[in-house]
């Protein structure tokens, strides 16, 4: 691949503390990349900084903004005016919680979206890299997904935030000197192999993997397994779940593709998945399994704004960005597993 860019070029990571975001950062630097992280540690630690150091050798800079606050990002910008390229992480992401306080969701996912893009707009050129979801396809009618699935209605105010953030952005890159991509991802789960960084959810996991593990090491009492009885070979809601390494690859060269110019329109669009769909209970088994552990778990109702099963058709991005997920269900729950024990001292 020709390389039209320098790799000392400097890029934004907003969220860049988070569990994606952290990941990413981390591949980033193994890249060459200078890199600028951005998180308001609402849902993160600052020690995520000292784990990245520790992988990569290198500690990022830091800022810690919260990108709702306009004038905070106008100053950013002002401060930085050499970023390339920024990848978009920082958002609400928790389907129950929208649910149950939407308007906390628009605020942050949309006005922080806007606020970044107002100040990308003013360069002769951006570069953006977005943090979609597979939730903008909500109870998709054909598995697989692919991209060219229609877009249904909504099933929670986080998916409608990113619903809604890839309307904006194909709004603005008509205008503007903006490329973009959206990465839509499936089911991230897993840590880095060092175990020096993965996913820390604040008070109570909302995603099944760091319940799981929780669980296992004795922080939970049980599981909640939401629904048994979905039209599913177990009963239970499938999803396509993928390493979260994997997935921060993907960011590294979506955003090559786009300093690189080879992008082929000015918003394109990827599924990142494994492309396997695994039910809740095979999820659990599949824990069972490499830890060697017994689950304490039970079958209650379904949940609010969950659809019944999703998994993509990864087609578009192995082809088009040569880019496929590496490990495991296996390999990334024995990463989730070492990732908590770790940090839990055990």
């Amino acid at each position: 691949m020709q390389c039209l860019y320098n790799k000392k070029m400097k890029i934004l990571v907003t969220g860049g503390l988070g569990f994606i975001g952290s990941h990413t950062v981390v591949e980033l630097q193994n890249e060459g990349f200078e890199v600028i992280a951005i998180d308001n540690l609402s849902n993160s630690s600052i020690d995520v900084l000292d784990g990245i150091e520790r992988i990569t050798g290198k500690k990022p800079l830091f800022e810690n903004i919260d990108l709702r606050n306009k004038s905070a990002v106008e100053n950013f910008f002002s401060k930085h005016q050499d970023i390339s390229g920024v990848i978009h992480f920082a958002a609400s992401k928790a389907v129950g919680e929208s649910v149950e306080n939407p308007l906390l969701y628009y605020e942050n996912n949309v006005n922080s979206l806007v606020y970044l893009l107002q100040e990308l707009q003013k360069k002769p050129e951006a570069h953006f890299i977005f943090s979609s979801s597979c939730t903008v396809y909500g109870q998709a009618e054909k598995m697989p997904i692919t991209e060219s699935a229609p877009i249904q209605t909504a099933m929670s105010p986080y998916g409608n935030t990113k619903q809604i953030g890839e309307e904006i952005i194909t709004d603005v890159a008509k205008v503007t000197n903006i490329n973009s991509i959206l990465l839509r991802y499936f089911n991230p789960i897993g840590a880095h192999p060092s175990a020096e960084i993965g996913e820390l959810p604040l008070g109570v996991p909302q995603n099944l993997v760091p319940f799981i593990t929780q669980t296992a090491i004795g922080l939970r009492e049980k599981l909640s397994v939401f629904g048994n009885d979905y039209p599913t070979p177990d009963g239970t809601a499938i999803r396509d779940y993928i390493h979260v390494v994997d997935l921060a690859k993907a960011h590294v060269i979506a955003l090559q593709r786009l300093l690189n110019k080879q992008n082929s329109e000015k918003v394109e669009t990827f599924n990142l998945g494994t492309g396997t769909g695994s039910s809740v209970l095979e999820v659990i088994n599949a824990f069972e399994k490499v830890s060697n552990q017994k689950l304490n778990y039970q079958i209650v109702g379904r949940r609010e704004g969950d659809v019944i099963e999703a998994y993509a058709n990864t087609d578009k991005a192995n082809t088009i960005l040569g880019w496929k997920a590496q490990s495991t269900l296996e390999e990334a729950l024995k990463s989730a597993w070492k990732w908590e024990n770790k940090i839990r001292n055990k």
